[in-house]
């Protein structure tokens, strides 16, 4: 790892926010793909059903 100096704490703390985003931003991106197929499946039941 490269030395960072006085900017250290600043550096990966910056890092650390951006993985923690990215990783929340992933699981809802996740979260609401399942939801919406879930929600689809069950509209196409419903025409089928209904013809």
């Amino acid at each position: 790892m490269p030395e960072l100096g006085k900017y250290a704490v600043a550096v990966l703390s910056s890092y650390g926010i951006s993985v923690a985003l990215l990783t929340v931003l992933c699981a809802l991106s996740v979260m609401r793909a399942r939801r919406m197929r879930r929600d689809l499946a069950q509209i196409e039941g419903r025409v089928r059903r209904n013809g």
